[in-house]
């Protein structure tokens, strides 16, 4: 009789493990196929120092990240991983433009994002602009960033920031964000099934 009730309470877990991932996925999938789309728009000034907005990049896919070239970690493992993913795409990678926007203006001037950015990928764009033309642009793409200070970063202060990198359509909507720390060829593989 105990044997019995083993058995039973054995498939009974083992049907409600079946039931838990099945509404898991149901609900992963949902929320994707719901998650609210945007149109990003901003007007910035590229690491050659020319204007560039948000049109100037329609008709590639676009991955874009929030950082700045003072950033101990995420965003030099951020662009390291841009320009393996680049690598990754082999001939498809003219198809795709990598962008880097910064949210400190006050120390990311022109030459020191084209300096920080080319030690990464020669394909890296680099974007800085004004505080207001940077805070303009970080709203449209929904990232959040602030100062904070830290006596022991350059000028007394350190910069919080979104680490998702954004992909954005050849039309300019938003279409995903990669979380930090994703592996290089997961983005490459979802990357080479839209281009």
């Amino acid at each position: 009789m105990r044997v019995i009730r083993y058995i039973f309470w054995g498939f009974a877990i083992i049907a409600l493990v079946v039931v838990a991932v099945h509404q898991l996925t149901h609900m992963t999938e949902t929320k994707s196929a719901t998650e609210p789309t945007f149109q990003p728009e901003f007007t910035l000034a590229n690491h050659f120092g020319e204007e560039v907005n948000a049109t100037t990049y329609r008709g590639n896919w676009s991955l874009v990240f929030f950082g700045f070239t003072n950033c101990p970690d995420i965003c030099p493992t951020t662009l390291a991983e841009f320009g393996r993913i680049m690598d990754g795409l082999g001939a498809d990678a003219f198809k795709l433009k990598p962008l880097f926007i910064t949210i400190d203006p006050e120390r990311d001037r022109v030459a020191d994002v084209a300096k920080y950015v080319s030690a990464f990928h020669p394909a890296i764009v680099g974007l800085t602009g004004t505080e207001a033309q940077i805070a303009e642009a970080a709203r449209s793409f929904k990232a959040y960033y602030e100062k904070q200070p830290q006596e022991s970063a350059p000028n007394g202060y350190t910069m919080g920031h979104t680490s998702a990198v954004y992909l954005i359509s050849p039309e300019g909507v938003f279409v995903r964000t990669y979380g930090y720390g994703t592996p290089p060829g997961e983005i490459t593989k979802d990357l080479q099934n839209r281009l």
